[in-house]
């Protein structure tokens, strides 16, 4: 037995030592390799180039591809990109799968690529266009340019939602204005073949849209299906900053080819609720009297992109105190819309000298807003003329009596 553990022990020594040994040569070769593919190449040399410098789309078709950029040389390069040149009638930009870029960082001997996307708007016809994309390396050594020819014909009669389906069971989603919606779409292929198939969205100005494959976080710009398969694909919408309260149209596209679909999708946002309160001033004191009204006013801003309805105003006030508004109530408040609102205060009449705390609350069903005032309660008048009067009679009794006395 001790013999077998010991012959196993030798093996597995000798695997390990052999597994160290292969392990290094591979990690020598390796590096001599990048060695020598170092010294082969020029100090810098870097590339760009499109992957369908030419390409023809029906009336209507975004157009996406793939810019590459190639770095050949020993040097790591940082490239500066732009669209140097847009159509009329286009929308185009260059981007990753999350940002809109201007720049792209290459490392020696590697590739980096950029996406291109150009969309029409309504104004477009059939014809031949032409984007010029520039690079330049950040010392200006090296420049590149980029042509991109896109040639629009009109659609052909029946090639409208041919060859590919969308379905989605929600194509109309409800939220405030500042929130993300997310469409679920499944995208089924009616090819024979296998086919890449570009995604692209139509949206309300300043609006970003994203695909992604569903139950993942990357974004995406194609879909590559297998004849007659499907697969899901998630659409994100962020509206943009300060969009009021109405329905707005999405329209998903799929294209591969003649094979085109189109899903009308809607977004419908309820706005955002915020109110607003304060005094004019911006200071919440005010001076009183027992049993005495004291008036200000405040103002109530609609702060939000949605109206507010039934504006309604409460107070928090020491027992036996009166706290009035005029109005009541504000029927509605509009977007930006402010309105002045008259508060009066009454202390109790036998309320004591000294400080107190009257909250005031404006709610609505969808914002609300509390202001706390510090209510300064002052001796009454009439007291004052009373100490005055008291004051008198004891001099002029006073005056009586020593005259009296001095008589004596």
């Amino acid at each position: 037995m001790s013999k077998r553990r010991s012959h196993h022990l030798c093996v597995l020594v000798v695997l390990v030592a052999l597994g160290l040994v292969l392990s290094g040569w591979a990690s020598m070769a390796s590096e001599t390799k990048k060695k020598e593919d170092s010294e082969n190449r020029p100090e810098r040399s870097m590339q760009m180039s499109a992957e369908f410098p030419g390409v023809e789309v029906p009336l209507g078709q975004a157009v996406s591809m793939n810019l590459i950029f190639d770095n050949k040389g020993r040097t790591n390069e940082n490239v500066d990109v732009s669209i140097a040149s847009i159509p009329k009638g286009w929308k185009a930009r260059l981007k990753t799968e999350q940002y809109t870029i201007t720049g792209v960082s290459v490392p020696w001997g590697e590739q980096k690529t950029v996406v291109f996307e150009a969309e029409p708007d309504k104004t477009v016809k059939p014809g031949d266009y032409t984007f010029d994309i520039q690079a330049k390396t950040k010392d200006g050594q090296f420049k590149m340019a980029q042509v991109i020819f896109v040639k629009v014909r009109e659609r052909m009669a029946g090639t409208e939602a041919r060859g590919v389906r969308l379905t989605t069971s929600y194509p109309v989603l409800r939220g405030p204005s500042d929130a993300s919606f997310e469409f679920s779409v499944e995208v089924e292929s009616k090819l024979d073949r296998d086919a890449v198939f570009d995604l692209s969205a139509q949206a309300p100005e300043g609006w970003e849209t994203n695909f992604k494959p569903a139950y993942e976080t990357k974004y995406i710009t194609s879909l590559r299906l297998k004849a007659n398969s499907s697969q899901t694909v998630a659409i994100q919408v962020k509206p943009a900053m300060n969009m009021k309260a109405g329905e707005y149209p999405i329209t998903m596209r799929v294209s591969s080819g003649d094979a085109r679909a189109e899903a009308k999708l809607m977004v419908v946002l309820t706005g955002t609720y915020s109110l607003d309160a304060g005094t004019p001033s911006g200071l919440l004191t005010l001076d009183a009297r027992q049993g005495k009204p004291s008036v200000t006013s405040i103002f109530v801003k609609n702060t939000g992109s949605a109206p507010l309805q039934e504006v309604k105003f409460m107070s928090f006030k020491p027992e036996n105190w009166k706290v009035e508004f005029k109005p009541e109530k504000l029927p509605s408040l509009e977007p930006n819309e402010l309105k002045q609102v008259e508060v009066t205060i009454t202390p109790y009449e036998e309320a004591l000298v000294g400080d107190y705390s009257v909250g005031l609350g404006i709610s609505t069903e969808k914002a609300s807003k509390n202001l706390e005032f510090r209510v300064t309660v002052k001796a009454s008048t009439a007291w004052g003329w009373i100490g005055i009067g008291i004051i008198v009679l004891v001099v002029i009794g006073l005056t009586g009596l020593f005259h009296f006395l001095g008589r004596r």
